[in-house]
């Protein structure tokens, strides 16, 4: 709260100036992508939180558009990471190539170097690989040949994984999960939204570029992100969070012993600060300078399906996290 204090609270001037940014990326978002509207609100609050999101679908559901697009409104740089199993940490991050000119080494930085990132079939790319990127998910920076590299601000990762082909991917381990804010699992259009998608194909809107006027320059994403960091959290909302977290790690305690057999391990800090960051985000989306218990419960899917892991027993009952989220949050007083 002091930290708060120290930063200044929000005003009605910030809140209105944030409600237009949103505004403007959200009308660029609609004018490409047809539907996905959670798709949309995930990337939204990774983009106000600064964080990452892994999206899990089937080939074809617009994620490389909407990634694009978004980075698009936001006026950012924009690098798409095809990830296959032959790719190196030196593709994604960078080398050293001597120069026989100068007779010395020159540092080539790789494509991780943009504002957003597109990681796609991340879980095609082998564990080395997948590794590499922990560094500049979690400390926004790369070293190449001994030397510190910053990623550019803001620093969004999109990653995407397909969950129906197996054969040649490699499981993202729990650490690297972990770093993401969210996990989104994208849907299939309705059968008017894919109309629409067919006509919005014709009539070239996808393909056609944004005008000035309809992005948002990178100064505005950095205000709309320090007024995030800024959205009061009452301590009954901190308390709220805690009994959530912990709950997940002794689900025994509160929950039908017959889901709790299921959880193998439970959610760590890193997702507790996740929750209440993705509730800050909620709250300036809503045009509020505090945080509400609905903040926390909005997007406890994508916050944490991929934070609480389920053994073995549970993918032979194909049983799925949100069986056990949805427990734990009936479970809890809401403050």
């Amino acid at each position: 709260m002091d930290q708060q204090n120290n930063q200044g609270l929000l005003v009605d001037s910030n809140l209105i100036d944030a409600k237009s940014i949103i505004e403007k990326i959200t009308t660029a978002y609609q004018k490409k992508v047809v539907g996905q509207d959670e798709l949309r609100l995930s990337m939204l609050v990774a983009l106000i939180a600064g964080g990452h999101v892994l999206l899990e679908s089937v080939p074809g559901l617009a994620k490389t558009l909407a990634a694009k697009t978004i980075a698009e409104a936001a006026s950012g740089t924009f690098s798409r990471i095809q990830c296959t199993p032959d790719l190196l940490p030196s593709d994604i991050i960078g080398t050293q190539i001597y120069n026989y000119n100068t007779g010395a080494f020159e540092t080539k930085v790789g494509p991780v170097h943009a504002n957003f990132i597109l990681l796609d079939e991340i879980n095609r790319s082998s564990a080395k690989t997948q590794s590499a990127m922990l560094e500049a998910m979690q400390e926004h920076q790369v070293s190449v040949g001994g030397i510190m590299y910053k990623m550019p601000d803001p620093f969004i990762v999109l990653a995407t994984q397909n969950p129906i082909e197996q054969e040649g991917t490699y499981e993202l381990p729990e650490a690297q999960l972990d770093r993401f804010l969210l996990k989104e699992i994208v849907s299939y259009p309705s059968r008017d939204e894919e109309l629409q998608i067919l006509n919005s194909t014709l009539s070239g809107v996808i393909d056609a570029p944004l005008s000035e006027g309809e992005k948002v320059d990178i100064a505005g994403i950095k205000r709309l992100q320090d007024y995030a960091t800024r959205v009061v959290v009452d301590d009954s909302i901190k308390n709220y969070i805690i009994n959530i977290v912990s709950a997940t790690r002794n689900p025994r305690e509160l929950i039908d012993a017959s889901l709790a057999r299921y959880v193998e391990y439970g959610v760590s800090p890193r997702g507790g600060i996740a929750l209440m960051k993705i509730a800050q985000a909620l709250a300036i989306i809503e045009g509020r300078s505090y945080v509400t218990p609905d903040d926390v419960k909005r997007l406890r899917y994508p916050a944490l399906r991929h934070r609480v892991i389920l053994n073995f027993e549970a993918a032979a009952d194909e049983v799925h996290p949100e069986a056990i989220i949805d427990a734990i949050f009936a479970k809890i007083q809401t403050p």
